[in-house]
């Protein structure tokens, strides 16, 4: 029902279809350039969608719904091998309601699909540690680790979970149902089986770059693997927060959860201090990621993300018990009523005239009246139906009341919400108005343009690069546009126009993603000028 959106949608989108379209799919790209900074194989998935779906809508977000019920299957199953069926069904409920989970499966981006594969590869190898014996299942999850990797560079972090198994062994070998001593030849097939996942994409890429001869793919590898790794972790650039960042992102989406954490450590801290196997590999698997991820100064809220799945099956078996307690039924109930709340008074508020926020979002959004009536009206039905769940549930279900809140939560996103900004978001209505106005014959070149441009665009693009700086791109667009100023049309951001465009000729031809955006026809240009060095804000 939408098209790709920022951020990330559109340059996986594009770039997958890329690959359908020109048959190369070892090295993604992003217009003439090369995508370099993350892995191809979410957008093989993503290719391989489109190719069998042949629709594009469809397939940029199929690899994350598939992976979401992935996911929630595999927490079911793991809570039931290591406790029983009834925790089992709380694990996928817990994962199910909190936030981040429903928001992530409903994007097309990387994390959904990471997520599968450390969630599968953690399954596999707590069969294995906890319940093994089991060596078929160690290689699926180290290959699960090594496929992770070469999906997103964090793919690897399942394999911490030997360091909380060792240092339990550490503790006293009777803890463990076994200890694979002599079994260090099963644990270099280990290794092999993740560099075997790892292979799977790295190798063929690794093996063309090398032998091609060409600088670009080199550079391209070397982007990747160093670049966009290692310094990326040590030396972020961007996205660059305090310590405590992720206890923020806990706070937030990891509701309603993070409202049992007081209920929950107190009583995982005393299984720990028995040694229960499961919460040490569970829990302490879980800390490593935090701490992994919080000494890097980039962080971000996705990135956290792989651990949610661990924590609601480490929770699991405590659940039903807990919501025996009426102060954590109180509490859940008061998460509804505050939700029911806010959504309806927001809702009236806008509604009413009292407030001004959803003229404001519209303003921004580029929103017409009518879906924006829409969003508010599936907003005010949210409010409603959270408030008739809250009396309904009286305490009593307030387990079920969350579940089904979550499920039209969900429902109002994807109804609601998304069909209203997806006309500005996704370039959709920019790129029909830009199609508009140059009429059929023209030719279209891009500068300082967005993905999600490039991918609404009704027609073939030139474009001069996407990280290239400004000044070059226009080195490389003042050329081709005096080749035909006739025919020729350059699709520019607002603040990259620069000095040597007459701006009486150039058309302001609307805002997207709250930038505004000039259509310059070939003849615009100023004869024998030079642009000089630009502001670069977008890329910077």
């Amino acid at each position: 029902m939408r098209d790709p959106s920022p951020p990330d949608e559109p340059r996986f989108a594009l770039a997958a279809r890329d690959m359908v379209e020109s048959g190369q799919w070892l090295f993604p790209r992003r217009g003439s350039e090369f995508y370099a900074e993350k892995p191809a194989v979410f957008m093989w998935l993503q290719a391989a969608a489109y190719r069998a779906t042949g629709n594009l809508k469809l397939a940029f977000l199929l690899p994350s719904l598939l992976a979401s019920l992935l996911t929630l299957w595999l927490a079911w199953d793991l809570a039931r091998r290591l406790w029983n069926p009834r925790a089992a069904r709380y694990a996928a409920m817990a994962l199910f309601v909190c936030l981040q989970f429903g928001l992530q499966a409903k994007r097309g981006q990387i994390d959904m699909v990471l997520v599968g594969m450390t969630t599968l590869s953690l399954w596999a190898l707590l069969r294995h540690l906890l319940q093994g014996p089991n060596w078929p299942m160690a290689w699926l999850g180290l290959f699960a680790a090594g496929l992770g990797t070469v999906t997103k560079g964090v793919g690897f972090l399942p394999v911490l979970v030997l360091l909380p198994w060792l240092a339990l062994r550490w503790r006293g070998p009777a803890r463990l149902s076994y200890w694979a001593a002599g079994d260090g030849w099963r644990w270099a097939g280990g290794a092999l089986a993740f560099g075997a996942g790892t292979a799977v994409w790295l190798a063929p890429m690794l093996i063309v770059a090398l032998n091609s001869g060409d600088p670009a793919l080199l550079q391209y590898a070397r982007e990747l693997l160093l670049r966009q790794t290692g310094e990326r972790y040590a030396n972020a650039w961007h996205h660059v927060q305090p310590a405590w960042y992720y206890l923020q992102v806990m706070a937030t989406l990891w509701l309603p959860g993070v409202l049992l954490v007081p209920w929950l450590l107190p009583a995982w801290w005393r299984r720990l201090r028995r040694g229960d196997p499961r919460l040490w590999l569970l829990l302490g698997w879980s800390m490593l990621v935090l701490l992994f991820f919080s000494a890097s100064p980039g962080k971000r809220e996705v990135y956290l993300f792989p651990m949610l799945p661990a924590l609601c099956v480490a929770a699991a078996p405590l659940l039903p018990g807990l919501l025996q307690r009426l102060a954590v039924r109180r509490t859940l109930a008061g998460y509804l009523l505050a939700m029911g709340l806010a959504a309806c008074i927001f809702s009236i508020a806008a509604m009413s005239g009292w407030s001004g926020w959803a003229m404001n979002l519209a303003t921004q959004r580029g929103i017409e009246a009518g879906p924006l009536w829409s969003l508010l009206v599936w907003m005010l039905g949210l409010g409603l139906a959270s408030l008739l769940l809250v009396m309904w549930a009286q305490l009593q279900r307030v387990g079920s009341a969350l579940v089904l809140f979550t499920a039209l939560l969900w429902t109002t996103y994807g109804l609601g919400f998304e069909p209203a900004v997806d006309a500005d978001s996704s370039g959709r209505e920019l790129m029909q108005r830009v199609a508009s106005h140059i009429g059929p014959d023209a030719q279209l070149g891009m500068l300082a343009w967005r993905e999600q441009h490039l991918l609404q665009s009704d027609r073939p693009v030139v474009d001069f690069g996407f990280k290239q700086t400004w000044q070059a791109q226009w080195q490389a667009a003042a050329p081709w546009l005096r080749e035909d100023p006739a025919k020729r049309w350059l699709f520019v951001l607002d603040e990259a126009v620069g000095p040597c465009v007459d701006a009486s000729r150039s058309v302001a031809i609307g805002s997207s993603n709250r930038k505004d955006w000039v259509l310059v026809p070939g003849d615009a240009l100023l004869p024998g000028c030079e642009t000089p060095p630009l502001q670069d804000a977008l890329i910077h």
